[in-house]
């Protein structure tokens, strides 16, 4: 069995924060994320999939925010950039060092808001034989 969430995410990017006097550009996203846990199916929940890609990414997306609430996210998602491959990385950190899944592939693709292409970024692992 293999679980798997596609958790939309927004980004905002590095570079851009890094060379505007008044902002950065952000982006809307998706990471996906496919495991096989190593024993139970059980070992392994979709909201804890979902929290670990919200946290990989600058904010996760909410359906409805109140100005004071889009306030908070913009800032704390400004405070936070990433590209797609950090996201990755991210999520790839955390489910490697959780001790519960035989494999995982980690999709990130992001609408870029500026250029006329997708950011993709990928990274997959199997446990070695006799681990797992």
């Amino acid at each position: 069995m293999v679980l798997s969430a596609d958790v939309p995410v927004t980004s905002v990017c590095p570079c851009s924060k890094a060379i505007s006097d008044r902002g950065a550009h952000n982006q809307r996203g998706h990471i996906t994320i496919d495991v096989k846990p190593a024993e139970h199916p059980t070992d392994l929940w979709f909201d804890e999939l979902i929290g670990i890609a919200e946290a990989a990414a600058s904010s996760p997306v909410y359906a409805l925010l109140k100005r004071p609430d889009e306030r908070h996210v913009t800032m704390a998602g400004y405070d936070n950039p990433v590209f797609v491959e950090d996201m990755v990385r991210n999520v790839a950190q955390v489910l490697a060092a959780s001790g519960r899944i035989r494999l995982y592939r980690v999709r990130a693709v992001n609408d870029e808001s500026i250029h006329n292409h997708q950011a993709y970024a990928a990274v997959s692992w199997t446990a070695p034989t006799g681990r797992a």
